[in-house]
C-alpha cells in the first residue's frame, strides 16, 4: 500500500508544477507580474559579489527547526563569500522586528532581509531603509516597500499539501471508511492561515467524501503540535491523519502518534506537511508516521544558496521583477536521503 502511495508522487509533482504562478492576483484584482525561480534564475547571481557587503537578517523565530537549519546553512554560504552579516529573530513580535530593522539601517547595512511577523507592521521601516539607500528583501509574506519579495503562493502551497495528503487518504480510506483528519495550523500569522485554507481546498479536491476534518488546533512549534495532537487523540482516538502548515506540525504530530501506537505505526497513519528538516527526513526514512512533505528548493544548503543568490541579484539590480516565486516539490522516502545529505 505504501509503495502505491509513492507511485502517485509523480502525479502530485505535476500538480505542484502547475500551481507555480506567473502572476500573483492581489485582493484589488490588480495583476502583478512575478518570476518563477529555477536553477537558471539563480545561476545568474555572482555570490562572490557579496564580499564586503553588510547584510542584516531578521526572521520570525529560530525556535522553528526549519529556520534554524536554513539560517545555519546561510551563515556558512555568507562566510564563504566574504559577507558581513547579522541574523536575529524577533520571536514573532512586530515591535521587536521594527527595532531590529532600525538598528540595521543605523549600522550601515547594504541589504536587509525581513521575514515578517506582520508584513503591514514593517512596511514603514522598510521604506525608511530604502530611502536611506539600503536594499530590502522580503522572505515569505509579500510587501510593497521592498526591492524584491521571495515568496510562496501560500494558498497554492497549502493545496499541494492537501493534494498529497488526499492521495494518502484515498490509498487507505473510502467513503465507507472515512479518514479522521486533524489540521495543525497557526491562524495568527496571515501566510500560515492562507496555507491552512489551501490545505482544506487540496484535501477536498483529491479526497472529498473520503475524510472528515475533525479538529483544527494550533501547531506551529513542535512541542505545541505534540500537545495539540495528544489532545486530539484523547477526544478522537480514531484520528489517523494529520496535516499541517510547517515542520513543527509534522514533528509534533509524529511524536504524538509514535507514543500513541508505541512506535508501531500502522500503514494507514500519516502526517503530511511542508518545510524540510533533518528530523522530518529521518522520520520518513524510518517509516514513522511522517509520509510526505511539500518541500522548497531542496536541502538547507540548496535553500541557503538560493537565498544568498537573491541577495546578490538584488544588490546588482538584476532580479528582473518585484516578486520571485520559490520552487516547490514533493519529498518522500524516494528522495529524502539525497536531501538529508545536505541538511544541517
Amino acid at each position: 500500500m505504501r509503495k502505491r502511495f509513492l507511485a502517485l508522487i509523480a502525479a502530485v509533482s505535476m500538480v505542484v508544477a502547475a500551481m507555480a504562478p506567473a502572476v500573483y492576483a492581489e485582493e484589488t484584482e490588480a495583476a502583478v507580474e512575478g518570476i518563477q525561480a529555477d536553477a537558471d534564475f539563480y545561476a545568474k547571481a555572482d555570490l562572490k559579489s557579496l564580499d564586503g557587503k553588510k547584510i542584516g537578517i531578521t526572521i520570525q523565530s529560530l525556535q522553528n527547526a526549519y529556520w534554524a537549519g536554513v539560517m545555519s546553512a546561510l551563515e556558512d554560504v555568507l562566510k564563504e563569500n566574504g559577507a558581513e552579516y547579522t541574523i536575529v529573530a524577533c520571536d514573532d513580535n512586530s515591535s521587536t522586528q521594527v527595532s531590529q530593522v532600525e538598528n540595521f539601517i543605523s549600522s550601515g547595512c547594504d541589504l536587509i532581509m525581513i521575514h515578517p511577523s506582520d508584513a503591514d507592521a514593517v512596511e514603514d521601516v522598510a521604506m525608511e531603509a530604502r530611502n536611506a539607500g539600503v536594499k530590502v528583501m522580503c522572505w515569505d509574506d509579500p510587501m510593497e516597500e521592498t526591492d524584491a519579495d521571495w515568496v510562496l503562493d501560500n494558498t497554492a502551497l497549502g493545496r499541494a499539501i492537501g493534494n498529497l495528503a488526499g492521495e494518502f487518504i484515498n490509498e487507505h480510506y473510502s467513503a465507507d471508511n472515512k479518514a479522521q483528519v486533524a489540521l495543525l495550523g497557526h491562524p495568527e500569522t496571515k501566510v500560515l492561515l492562507e496555507r491552512a485554507n489551501g490545505i482544506k481546498e487540496g484535501l477536498e479536491e483529491v479526497a472529498g467524501g473520503n475524510y472528515d476534518l475533525i479538529a483544527e488546533q494550533d501547531g506551529l512549534e513542535a512541542n505545541k503540535a505534540q500537545t495539540s495532537m495528544e489532545t486530539i487523540l484523547q477526544a478522537h482516538p480514531d484520528c489517523k491523519v494529520a496535516v499541517g502548515v510547517g515542520a513543527g506540525a509534522m514533528i509534533g504530530a509524529n511524536e504524538a502518534f509514535m507514543a500513541y501506537y508505541q512506535d508501531e505505526i500502522p500503514e494507514e497513519v500519516g502526517v503530511i506537511t511542508t518545510d524540510v528538516t533533518k528530523q522530518q527526513l529521518n522520520s520518513i526514512l524510518a517509516e514513522e508516521a511522517c509520509r510526505g512533505i511539500i518541500g522548497f528548493e531542496g536541502s538547507d544548503v540548496d535553500t541557503a544558496t538560493a537565498c544568498a543568490s537573491m541577495f546578490a541579484l538584488i544588490l546588482a539590480d538584476e532580479v528582473g521583477g518585484h516578486i520571485v516565486y520559490r520552487q516547490v516539490a514533493p519529498v518522500t522516502e524516494e528522495n529524502a536521503q539525497k536531501i538529508l545529505d545536505e541538511m544541517y
